[in-house]
């Protein structure tokens, strides 16, 4: 089988170290995601993934954090038989495989153009699956996608790498286009994008990070229409807190204790009447 060769740089670049995460992580007894194409897709690409910069705690977090995605966004997918699906910056992420949603479900694998190419060298085909090749910003990506169903919007790792500016614009643009929907995405404070740029896989990647929501509320306040439902950490629940060694187990509990934990967390909102 030829192997297929890598060569993306900043923002992009981050997906690979997410992607080794899950593929190491399928191949643990006590696996959290049993991601088997990921595991597939690192097997047929010829890269190093030393050069991510990826340690092995960054690692379990990375892979316990789309776990609780994936258990907000089925939450969302058990409610709506028929519904769109916007996964925006979804880099080499297999969430459609793992979730597997009906045909029903019209899902976006959304990012740059090159990502796009190479998700379809890596991916196989599915019912309802379409992927679009450009930036998560574009004014113009809504253009060609029914604005006709609720919709569910999945941004994960996302926002820090957007500019402020484009990041709030294009959430009005989900909120002018459809009826109805969810919003999922990961939000760092102002002290959390300085931690995160200082990480070894962005300072890898070269990568310049920017928005920071401090308060969830004003992203609302921003965005007519928007309404803030919960704020939420990983890791979590119990069950998922248990992957991490003993040791990163006690500075989570401490973390979770102080102000400290809104560094990075997740954010859901709604518009319209979606529940």
């Amino acid at each position: 089988m030829d192997r297929e060769k890598v060569d993306l740089t900043g923002a992009p670049a981050t997906m690979l170290a997410t992607l080794y995460s899950k593929a190491v992580d399928s191949r643990a007894p006590d696996s959290v995601l049993h991601d088997e194409t990921a595991a597939r897709a690192v097997d047929r690409i010829e890269y190093d993934f030393s050069r991510t910069g990826l340690r092995e705690r960054d690692g379990i977090s990375a892979v316990v954090r789309s776990k609780e995605f994936d258990r907000r966004a089925q939450a969302v997918l058990d409610r709506h038989a028929e519904l769109t699906v916007l996964h925006l910056g979804c880099g080499l992420d297999t969430r459609v495989y793992r979730l597997d949603p009906p045909s029903t479900v019209a899902w976006y694998d959304i990012d740059y153009p090159e990502v796009i190419e190479l998700r379809r060298r890596l991916y196989p085909e599915r019912p309802g699956l379409r992927m679009i090749g450009s930036s998560v910003t574009d004014p113009v990506l809504l253009a060609d996608i029914p604005g006709d169903r609720p919709v569910l919007v999945i941004m994960e790792g996302v926002t820090l790498y957007l500019r402020t500016a484009e990041g709030l614009a294009t959430f009005r643009r989900v909120v002018e286009h459809f009826p109805a929907g969810t919003l999922i995405f990961d939000g760092y404070s102002s002290a959390g994008i300085w931690v995160q740029q200082r990480t070894g896989v962005v300072k890898a990647s070269g990568s310049r990070l920017e928005w920071a929501i401090d308060d969830p509320g004003e992203l609302a306040r921003e965005v007519p229409g928007l309404v803030f439902d919960q704020e939420w950490w990983f890791p979590g629940p119990a069950d998922l807190r248990a992957h991490y060694p003993w040791a990163q187990r006690q500075v989570l509990r401490a973390l979770f204790a102080s102000p400290f934990k809104r560094l990075g967390r997740g954010l859901t909102y709604h518009f319209g009447s979606a529940s």
